[in-house]
């Protein structure tokens, strides 16, 4: 990462993301707005984005990219996010960043899965929107039916800003200076101009008046704060086309970010919450934080890289107060601050050091050991116990075993992931004792790729992956009772104890319950806790296939002992080996574990993911239709079943379907299943 120095400007600011689906063609239009506004100027056409060697092999981004431009008396933050479903959490990540949220959707392909769900992040966040359809000058581009589409999915407030020419090589502005006389593809720019300014005077009463009832026209000057009310309230969202590749509409679009986007002050303000008292599961109350660079400074990291030469670096977005070389910063509510020795301003993977920055700017800090995603960073004690609304990240998909191939990589693998999930929080990372397994589960098998990619080429760690194991349990179907006398002579004191038990299933659920009911002291008290020691062994290690054994009730009602050779260890034995006499008796047979999933996927693949559950075993036990031809499914199935349901979702579905599941409860497994299972256990 190149570093230089250089001074912010004191204009305006304007913080926008965005989010599209891959293909959008969100790299290159920042790549247009960046040469637009010549914020570089390389002249061998070296590319500012997606330059990791992954995001170059792959051909599209991979990770979130932060870039910065000067233009008309304004400073832009853009942020670039990846497109491909999998990847949506990433994207999803920077959100607390920005006041506004462009969605970027290609004319040639409409309305894609990326952009509707982008779309709902922006309302439940409350972003500011602004949509962008790029690749207006294609041959085949379909701009006025994907206006049309954009309308039927997200309301009749997606109104153009501007449209293409009738020729497709260029955009004709309908806001700022409409061009009446102009030749359009479709529509006209004198009725895009009177449905804008019908929309947002809806929101201001005088100005309803003056354009209504006076019949005076409405200039952009005055239209500007019912304008930004309307962007705050959804009441609009504008729609804009460019052409990334030859640049047509770049520079309309660089005015329409400057001067119609809201900046810190006047977009929704941040979702920060306190927590009085900071007592651990209270619920916090809403925090009032104001764009003032002299109050005490309050921001939010969230975005963390880590890297061999530079350690840990944050990129936070400053809310409140100034933050200046030399500033000390409290992480959260953690009692050390930290020193600010450079502040940094990223383009792409350079990056620019600063003196100083305030509310609205995006910077970031290098080599401080415990900054996290999701951290506030704060320069005065009274602010310990901020934090933002957190981001309700979508269910991880997909899951693998993982382990290393080489010996003694086995902390590396630990560190690795320690430090990819700090980068990357859809991604999760579980070590199951039972199974003793490491798992990773992220949104999808192309997700996990990427992961294991990254391992390779960053980490050079090499690892091996499968199926995480199922989580099978054994039980019981009926009571029965079990007797074993242990006696063991070998020269000098020998080993007796002897046990009678018997044994009853619980229901599903229940446990495990251990009782006596031995009387006259033929089981002495003290040897008690040795007969409880044997069973508990088979209940770990499981009778008939290996499996941990839940859901039974043992009794244990007589017994003997011998006032010489009866110790510990017999007792253990004679417990152990009563109860697999029993089990022998009682119907043991294995269990597998239900989910309950639900599958929110296009109405027209309903049938598909149907017949598909009930083909794996599964249950339909409900469903209900969504806004926007979608429906939700809700079933139940095997874990075993569903191991790798995420690729066959996608290839249903054409990639437009999610899922998400989660434990129901144990189920018998089919009498075939657990002959396979004993055989599997007994190799």
């Amino acid at each position: 990462m190149k570093s230089g120095m250089a001074e912010l400007h004191s204009d305006p600011i304007r913080n926008i993301a965005l989010l599209g689906h891959s293909g959008s063609g969100k790299s290159a239009l920042i790549e247009s707005l960046l040469r637009e506004a010549g914020a570089i100027t390389d002249p061998e056409g070296r590319r500012a984005t997606d330059y990791t060697p992954q995001e170059q092999k792959a051909g599209h981004s991979l990770e979130t990219s932060l870039f910065h431009l000067h233009s008309h008396n304004t400073r832009i933050n853009l942020i670039d996010t990846p497109g491909t479903p999998e990847l949506f959490g990433r994207a999803m990540s920077i959100l607390p960043a920005v006041e506004s949220v462009a969605l970027v959707i290609n004319a040639r392909q409409g309305v894609e899965q990326i952009a509707r769900k982008s779309f709902e992040q922006v309302r439940s966040r409350k972003k500011c929107g602004l949509i962008i359809i790029n690749h207006c000058d294609a041959s085949d581009a379909k701009a006025e039916s994907t206006l049309t589409a954009l309308q039927d999915r997200f309301g009749q407030h997606c109104l153009p800003i501007n449209l293409p020419s009738s020729d497709h090589s260029q955009v004709v502005d309908c806001y700022f200076q409409p061009d009446c006389t102009a030749e359009v593809a479709f529509s006209s720019v004198n009725e895009a101009h009177d449905r804008l300014v019908e929309q947002v005077i809806e929101v201001d009463d005088d100005l309803m008046d003056l354009y209504l009832e006076q019949g005076q026209s409405i200039e952009p000057p005055q239209l500007h704060d019912p304008f930004e009310q309307c962007l705050r309230e959804g009441h609009l969202l504008p729609v804009c086309f460019v052409s990334a590749r030859t640049g047509a509409g770049v520079d309309q679009l660089l005015r329409i970010i400057s001067e119609l986007m809201p900046t810190p002050e006047e977009g929704n303000a941040p979702l920060f919450m306190k927590k009085e008292g900071a007592k651990m599961g209270e619920e916090g109350v809403p925090a009032l934080v104001t764009a003032d660079p002299e109050a005490h400074t309050l921001a939010h990291v969230f975005k963390v890289v880590t890297d061999p030469f530079i350690g840990r670096m944050g990129v936070f977005r400053i809310h409140q107060g100034t933050v200046e070389t030399g500033s000390q910063l409290y992480i959260g509510d953690g009692r050390k601050a930290f020193r600010v020795n450079h502040l940094l301003k990223l383009q792409g993977d350079q990056s620019l050091e600063v003196s100083s920055a305030g509310p609205g700017d995006i910077c970031a800090v290098a080599k401080v050991d415990n900054i996290h995603f999701d951290g506030v960073l704060h320069d005065s004690h009274d602010e310990d116990h901020f934090y933002l609304e957190p981001l309700a990240f979508p269910e991880p998909m997909s899951s693998l075993a993982i382990d290393t191939t080489r010996h003694g990589d086995e902390q590396k693998l630990s560190d690795a992931l320690h430090r990819m999930v700090l980068e990357d929080p859809s991604l999760v990372v579980e070590h199951r004792e039972s199974q003793n397994e490491t798992i990773i589960c992220g949104l999808g098998s192309v997700h996990l790729q990427i992961v294991l990619e990254k391992m390779q080429a960053v980490y050079n760690l090499e690892v091996s992956t499968r199926l995480p194991r199922v989580a099978y349990h054994e039980t019981i179907l009926k009571p029965s009772e079990g007797h074993h006398r242990h006696k063991k002579q070998s020269g000098g004191s020998g080993q007796f104890g002897e046990v009678f038990l018997r044994i009853e299933p619980l229901s599903r659920g229940a446990g495990f319950e251990f009782a006596s009911e031995v009387v006259g002291g033929v089981i002495p008290s003290q040897y008690m806790p040795a007969v409880e020691k044997g069973v508990r062994e088979v209940m770990s290690s499981g009778a008939i296939a290996g499996y941990p054994m839940q859901d039974i009730r043992v009794v244990v009602y007589d017994g003997k002992h011998h006032s010489v050779d009866s110790k510990e260890i017999a007792f253990v034995t004679a417990g152990k080996k009563a109860f697999l006499d029993a089990i022998s008796r009682a119907e043991p047979v294995i269990l597998e574990p239900y989910m309950a999933i639900k599958v929110t996927a296009p109405v027209w693949s309903v049938g598909d993911i149907t017949g598909h559950l009930s083909a794996d075993r599964g249950m339909i036990t409900g469903s209900e239709s969504r806004e926007g031809d979608e429906v939700c499914i809700e079933a139940e199935a095997p874990l075993a079943s569903i191991m790798e349901y995420s690729n066959a979702l996608k290839s249903m579905t054409s990639g437009e379907g999610e899922f998400s599941m989660a434990f129901s409860r144990y189920e018998q497994v089919p009498a075939n299943v657990q002959k396979t299972l004993i055989a599997d256990a007994r190799q």
